[in-house]
């Protein structure tokens, strides 16, 4: 397939889709879309001394989340952030260790750690360089694409604040569940009036959709991610009507009837989630999301296409192009922009 540059992409596209109304084709756009793919990114981020920052400067971020849809013509953009700002404005530091990922200094242990985090507002409030960033990138945008803003899932913020990073069992945030059930309540309230609050101000910035990423939510047996997580995910979903919504729970095919009964418009699947399954479990009226495996993008072209293509069948109508994790940071651009141009090439009949 030529490497050419797609078409602009029609605004409104991916929030026709994402609202479950008729579309021309699957809009599509890759999560991790704004990283080290992109050469115009590792030129960017050269110029800091640090990812976090990077993020905290809001002009560069807005640079991080235009470049993909000039580069690639993506139907919408992501704010460049990161999940863990949300632990970090409410008391709890971490550190970005370059090819390893973050690190908390200091985790959660008992009570008194709890108390002593700052919640909701208070803590939104101290992430004004996301807002501002939110506020460039939509004015840079002039209404070419929608903008998505983002949260971690109250269950995946506790997760990194009582392991301190990631983990190959994590243990600790799930012993809390079993050993002190109401502490652990209580962190993951502190966490979900913090994400509400913040992703308020996110719309009120300028995003147009908002996704939750529950990146650890395949750790959790059925009946407490029913417990732990899913009231928190309600909780927040409930809590803004004014925007669209996408919950995005990697491994937990376990509890897409749950996720399904979310009042959120949109369900994004992980590569191990068969379409027709999710479609029965997750329901007729959610539009869903994903779910190509990312090491497909290391394929040959050819290889790329068809299997784009394949998905797109699977799926049918009421879908959004996308993978089922977000782009390894090593995945070959042309292999990404393949990908993308044969979603965009793909018209129903």
């Amino acid at each position: 397939m030529a490497e050419i540059l797609p078409p602009p992409a029609h605004p409104a596209l991916f929030l026709r889709a994402a609202a479950g109304l008729e579309t021309e084709r699957p809009p599509v756009w890759l999560m991790r879309q704004a990283g080290r793919i992109l050469p115009q990114y590792r030129a960017l981020r050269a110029g800091f001394p640090d990812f976090k920052t990077f993020v905290k400067t809001p002009e560069a971020a807005a640079e991080a989340t235009l470049q993909p849809v000039d580069e690639l013509g993506v139907d919408a953009a992501i704010i460049f952030s990161d999940i863990l700002v949300i632990p970090e404005a409410m008391g709890l530091d971490y550190e970005m260790i370059e090819s390893k990922g973050p690190r908390f200094p200091k985790v959660i242990e008992n009570q008194a750690d709890v108390t002593s985090l700052a919640a909701g507002a208070e803590a939104a409030a101290r992430l004004e360089y996301v807002y501002e960033a939110l506020r460039i990138t939509r004015r840079e945008l002039a209404g070419r694409v929608p903008l998505i803003g983002f949260a971690g899932a109250p269950w995946t913020i506790f997760a990194y604040m009582l392991e301190g990073g990631g983990s190959k069992t994590f243990s600790k945030a799930r012993r809390m569940l079993y050993t002190q059930p109401a502490l652990a309540h209580n962190l993951l309230q502190k966490i979900t009036d913090t994400t509400i609050a913040y992703l308020r101000q996110q719309v009120a910035s300028g995003a147009d959709l908002l996704q939750l990423f529950d990146s650890w939510a395949g750790e959790l047996p059925p009946a407490q991610y029913r417990t732990f997580a899913v009231p928190y995910l309600r909780q927040i979903c409930e809590a803004l009507p004014e925007a669209p919504k996408t919950v995005f729970a990697k491994g937990a095919w376990f509890a897409l009837e749950d996720i399904g009964e979310l009042p959120c418009e949109v369900v994004g699947l992980d590569w191990n989630t068969p379409p027709a399954f999710a479609r029965a479990r997750a329901g007729e009226a959610k539009v869903l999301q994903g779910n190509l495996d990312p090491c497909c993008l290391y394929a040959p072209p050819a290889l790329i296409e068809a299997e784009t293509r394949e998905m797109i069948r699977q799926f049918g109508r009421r879908h959004i192009a996308n993978l089922g994790h977000g782009v390894y940071p090593d995945t070959p651009l042309d292999g990404v922009r393949v990908f993308v141009e044969t979603v965009k090439s793909f018209q129903w009949t």
